[in-house]
């Protein structure tokens, strides 16, 4: 039952952030898009290194293998999938016009709703490889440490859901379906989640690779898309200090929970 609700939490976050249409008289304040986007990007940064990197390293030396290889080879075949999925699904990122991915005709807010989506699927795979490993009892993950991570993407996912329900709002979608869109996003984690672990508990030892594969994939999202939106435009010193109370918070989370 732990393990149920620590794959739920992450979607509650989303949840709850994309409720915040219901309260919106207009469009996003733009210092509070900016504070937000940086918020998630501190999160997730710091999840990829304490809640992942150093748990494959940990992990690998273990294992008596050359701690930085599986950490180095998980890391960039992250960040290839990711690179591979951003250029295959049509998508529409936060304040761009141009689509990217493959061609297709799909509405704006369609668009828009696939690439929080595309982001998402990285948050999964890195709450259900680390309930993996704890589950697995002889990675030095802890159940407390799964729920820390669990908490810190239900934290960045609040401002994430917040993000793409308002601005499909300000596009014309009435609130309840924005709400709608903006839950739908977040659905895919609780699915990676389940996926991975599914893989992670027939193979043990490829933990390491798929830790600091999440962590790749995550940290392509920042880089990509969440950090180039929140420095776009004025304001951009908000988003550096949302980036560095994300990344404490995390931080803090990680330490005092792992």
């Amino acid at each position: 039952m732990e393990i149920v609700w620590g794959l739920l939490i992450p979607l509650l976050g989303t949840t709850i952030g994309s409720s915040m249409v219901f309260f919106m008289k207009n469009k996003m304040n733009n210092k509070v898009e900016k504070l937000l986007l940086g918020f998630a990007s501190g999160v997730m940064i710091a999840a990829s290194i304490w809640s992942l990197i150093i748990p494959s390293i940990d992990m690998a030396k273990e294992q008596n293998v050359i701690s930085w290889i599986p950490a180095t080879v998980g890391f960039l075949l992250g960040i290839l999938f990711l690179l591979i999925l951003d250029s295959v699904i049509p998508h529409l990122h936060l304040n761009s016009n141009k689509p990217e991915g493959v061609k297709a005709k799909l509405q704006k807010t369609t668009m828009m709703v696939l690439a929080v989506t595309l982001h998402n699927i990285p948050e999964g795979m890195a709450v259900g490889v680390v309930f993996a490993g704890a589950m697995s009892g002889n990675s030095g993950i802890t159940m407390a440490g799964a729920i820390a991570l669990a908490i810190g993407i239900a934290i960045q996912n609040f401002p994430e859901g917040a993000i793409i329900s308002m601005p499909l709002k300000s596009e014309g979608t009435s609130k309840s379906k924005a709400f709608l869109y903006g839950i739908l996003s977040g659905i895919v984690e609780p699915i990676g989640a389940i996926i991975t672990i599914a893989l992670t508990s027939l193979v043990v030892p490829i933990l390491p690779y798929l830790l600091s594969f999440a962590a790749g994939a995550m940290i392509y999202v920042v880089v990509e898309e969440l950090i180039p939106s929140a420095q776009t435009g004025e304001h951009s010193n908000i988003s550096t200090i949302g980036l560095a109370i994300g990344f404490v918070i995390m931080m803090i989370l990680d330490v005092a929970l792992g």
